[in-house]
């Protein structure tokens, strides 16, 4: 049931209680860091609100009156209450400060969250962190059960059910071994051959190949699988042994194609840009923690 306004000041109602417990406003003032006057005026808005005279104040001093002892009776459980709830919100800001939970893909969770949270312990040095991976779709589906404060995904799209924002851009290439012979091909590769041609690939519900899937769904066409792999580690080691072509994010290539282990093949016709995107739920706040991560991110950009 709502409450019946005007509702008394629980500052004041705790003034109250101190002049009884101290015997006068002076002492009471001087335990909650006021000054006497500002007491004194707190206490007589008090008296307004309620309709009722809570002190007697004849004679220079200042007792409770009837009615003043029964509102600190009767007051002292709400006080009570209301210290019990500021002491747990303190409770719960430290946690949501000192711990954080995070679900990645695994492109993101093994190429960009070290990076992440190591600004973010050079902020929070005692913050505790758990990490959970998955391909994107598991992601979501984590954030959506509330197993973890923040989600990293790749891809084009995301569920309308979360808020996101995007922290970070990223390529797909198709790489191949040096030897490959679309290593030394001198025409593009185009939607037609790629998707003709057999692939090492991530498995459906990664972000990776629903970026693959709509690029080549743009021509009406779909990729050819030679193998699917839920581990970029995997992929990246099959297409170095030259068993087939690979499509893999530029951040799982950078090493071995600066090194020539591996040749990024041209293609034409192909959009393999994507987003790396934060998620978090529309239904609940983002805890401290997560917004001093995703404010790092966003500064970093």
């Amino acid at each position: 049931m709502p409450l019946s306004l005007p509702v008394p000041d629980l500052v004041s109602l705790d003034l109250l209680r101190s002049v009884a417990e101290f015997g006068s406003i002076r002492q009471a003032a001087i335990a909650h860091n006021v000054s006497q006057p500002a007491a004194s005026m707190r206490l007589k808005s008090l008296e307004k609100s309620l309709g009722l005279t809570l002190l007697d104040r004849s004679g220079g001093n200042a007792r409770l009156t009837p009615a003043g002892a029964a509102v600190v009776e009767w007051s002292a459980q709400i006080l009570e209450g209301v210290s019990e709830l500021l002491v747990g919100a303190r409770a719960l800001r430290r946690e949501g400060q000192s711990s954080l939970r995070v679900a990645a893909s695994m492109t993101v969770a093994e190429y960009m969250v070290p990076v992440w949270l190591v600004k973010l312990n050079s902020v929070v040095p005692d913050i505790s962190v758990s990490l959970q991976m998955g391909n994107t779709e598991q992601v979501a589906e984590i954030i959506r059960s509330q197993k973890a404060d923040i989600g990293f995904v790749e891809g084009w799209s995301v569920p309308h059910e979360f808020n996101h924002r995007i922290v970070a851009d990223d390529d797909l290439a198709v790489v191949v071994p040096p030897d490959h012979p679309w290593a030394h091909r001198k025409k593009v590769v185009t939607a037609k051959v790629l998707a003709s041609t057999p692939l090492i690939l991530r498995e459906l519900g990664s972000g990776a190949r629903e970026v693959l899937g709509k690029a080549l769904e743009a021509h009406g066409l779909q990729p050819l699988p030679f193998v699917e792999v839920g581990s970029n580690t995997a992929i990246k080691a099959m297409v170095l042994s030259g068993v087939a072509p690979g499509v893999l994010s530029s951040f799982v290539t950078k090493a071995e194609v600066e090194t020539g282990r591996l040749v990024v093949v041209k293609t034409r016709g192909v959009s393999l840009d994507r987003s790396i995107r934060a998620i978090w739920s529309k239904g609940g706040e983002q805890t401290p923690s997560a917004k001093r991560l995703l404010k790092l991110i966003s500064d970093g950009r």
